[in-house]
């Protein structure tokens, strides 16, 4: 009779938990993105001079300020005992005719090498093309997108379009695989038509690949995701997020995977809201929640971020509604809801950032006013003691 009591007790109690987990989870406000003591009832409202400073060590590694040029697009990886960061290169405003994609490599994340060109000059949209420096598409332009180690190689991700608008109706996201006998990038072929990434792929926990799409018209169709890249470079599976261009105008999406391994997607507004929105995927990327506007604030800007080896998230982001400045870095410990955010760069124009984390240290490259590329170093020790 005890143990009978025992069982139905120890029933009831399993069938509590599951409610009250179903309930919690039911709960839960989509919205939520920040929270803290510290975060005004009007997050619009933040005071970001009071915000703590993180400490740092920062180096410039490029800078063509002195010949109008820009510099932005910034992606790092540490591959082969080597740091590399890779990004777009060209005349004037950004995207014209004729901009190219470069790279640098380090071994300690500080002292570079010179930068050196990635890319050939795209199709005859060379310095002596008439169309060089121009917004055009009789000319074409070449996009940094990132590193990806795939099969113990390393390729460079790149677009090609022509360069009147954003994208044109030749775009194609392409490879480059580096060759370490001849130290050269090698065009390693076309990795998926009509397509630019934000980011490069990242593994699913179904040792699939996944990275985000945009077509030439994805401000009609909205962002995609590919899902694949496993049986061969080019074979991917195209999957829609229905709303983003409905619900928002959806811009430089970023995702990653969440503890309980649903994925959760992040999308810059092209409207102006001047907040993050937010997508759920339960079943590794095949179908996706319409995204819904969060709390978090967000400049209209470009934001990365990656869970760290202790298992919380850091998010890199312009948080400041009004312009990019500051560049701040927000930590979660669940990857939904942000409790801490602290000051990496203030007091001028800086965007794009691109976060990895090695050899206890996390590694941010930005833009400053899309005309340098410039690094922190930051030890992660100094991010456990942020308030």
């Amino acid at each position: 009779m005890l143990r009978t009591m025992l069982m139905v007790a120890i029933a009831m109690t399993v069938v509590v938990g599951v409610a009250v987990l179903a309930r919690d989870t039911a709960s839960h406000d989509p919205r939520l993105m920040l929270q803290g003591q510290w975060v005004p009832s009007r997050v619009h409202d933040i005071d970001f001079a009071r915000l703590p400073q993180i400490r740092s060590q920062h180096v410039v590694v490029s800078d063509v300020r002195a010949t109008e040029g820009v510099n932005q697009h910034n992606c790092l990886i540490h591959y082969g005992c080597r740091y590399w960061l890779m990004w777009s290169d060209g005349p004037g405003v950004e995207d014209q005719v004729g901009q190219r994609v470069k790279y640098a490599t380090s071994a300690d994340g500080l002292t570079w090498s010179e930068p050196q060109y990635l890319t050939p000059v795209p199709p005859n949209s060379g310095p002596d093309s008439p169309h060089y420096g121009k917004r055009t598409d009789a000319g074409f332009r070449y996009i940094a997108r990132g590193f990806w180690e795939r099969a113990g190689e390393l390729l460079a991700l790149v677009s090609l379009d022509e360069a009147a608008g954003f994208f044109g109706k030749s775009l194609e996201l392409r490879a480059f695989r580096w060759d370490a006998k001849t130290e050269q990038w090698i065009d390693h072929g076309v990795v998926f038509g009509d397509t630019i990434n934000n980011f490069p792929p990242k593994q699913l926990p179904t040792g699939e690949w996944m990275m985000s799409r945009r077509t030439h018209d994805y401000a009609r169709r909205g962002v995609h995701f590919l899902v694949g890249g496993v049986e061969a470079l080019d074979a991917w599976e195209s999957i829609p997020v229905h709303g983003s261009s409905t619900e928002l105008s959806a811009e430089e999406p970023f995702w990653w995977i969440l503890p309980d391994g649903r994925l959760a997607a992040m999308f810059r507004d092209n409207r102006g809201s001047g907040y993050i929105y937010r997508s759920i995927s339960e079943d590794n990327g095949r179908t996706w929640s319409v995204p819904v506007q969060t709390n978090f604030p967000d400049a209209r800007s470009k934001f990365h971020g990656l869970r760290l080896s202790d298992g919380r998230y850091v998010l890199v982001s312009n948080p400041n509604p009004r312009r990019r400045d500051p560049l701040a870095l927000s930590i979660s410990d669940d990857g939904l809801v942000f409790t801490q955010m602290g000051v990496l760069v203030s007091g001028r124009h800086v965007d794009y950032p691109h976060v990895i984390e090695h050899d206890g240290h996390l590694l941010v490259a930005f833009a400053g006013r899309k005309q340098s590329i410039e690094v922190l170093k930051i030890n992660l020790a100094d991010l456990r003691r942020l308030q």
